[in-house]
């Protein structure tokens, strides 16, 4: 798993009936965008997070973007 800052993290529900968490990676704490992430919550809260098999990266686009430009 690769991150960057920016980007989102998904963390798909388990259950049935529970719904995906989403968060934003506010820091990268592993070499070359390994775990552990800091993170951001919806509702503002941050944490640190070491995503399990459950878990994806979302990209963020914008900096795909200016990649290029």
């Amino acid at each position: 798993m690769e991150a960057h800052t920016g980007d989102r993290l998904v963390t798909h529900g388990r259950t049935v009936g529970q719904h995906d968490r989403v968060a934003e990676i506010v820091e990268v704490l592993g070499d070359g965008g390994a775990p552990p992430y800091r993170v951001r919550s919806d509702d503002g809260h941050e944490h640190l997070l070491a995503p399990g098999p459950d878990s994806v990266v979302e990209h963020d686009p914008a900096r795909d973007r200016g990649a290029g430009a």
